[in-house]
């Protein structure tokens, strides 16, 4: 029962500070002004996309936290996690395309030290980070258009 408890507090707290971010940092007219590339997505897909992330983030941060909790793996769910709850207000919030650019970068690398070095001591939690992996490769390529264009 601890190890459910455990799973359900991470998902809870990653999902929390995700939609307490989102809510403080919405797109506005400011975003909506900018120049955009042709594949800027709808923005009603970002809500259930990062929905879906957060979920999973948290059952991986869960897992990782429970059997492996002193390792490297742990320390790059940490700084993802961090780098992640950066990014919007650094965009969103105070309009800093470059800095933003910088941190999503910095998500970027830490996703993949995490599959890295997860990969031989949680190969499934590893497998879970694919989808987020690509869908801040995706948001990467985004931002840095979006710095270009503007």
């Amino acid at each position: 029962m601890n190890r459910i408890l455990v799973h359900i507090l991470f998902i809870a707290a990653v999902l929390g500070c995700g939609l307490l971010i989102g809510i403080n940092n919405i797109p506005g007219e400011w975003y909506q002004s900018l120049a955009k590339p042709f594949f800027n997505p709808p923005n009603w897909i970002f809500a259930p996309a990062w929905t879906i992330l957060y979920i999973i983030i948290g059952f991986v941060g869960a897992r990782t936290f429970l059997n492996h909790r002193l390792t490297a793996a742990m320390r790059f769910w940490v700084a993802q996690m961090i780098f992640n709850f950066a990014w919007s207000p650094l965009f969103f919030g105070l309009h800093e395309i470059a800095l933003a650019l910088i941190v999503i970068i910095a998500l970027l690398i830490s996703i993949a030290g995490f599959m890295a070095v997860s990969r031989k001591q949680d190969g499934l939690s590893a497998l879970l980070f694919v989808p987020y992996l690509a869908w801040v490769a995706f948001a990467t390529a985004l931002n840095t258009s979006i710095f270009l264009m503007n």
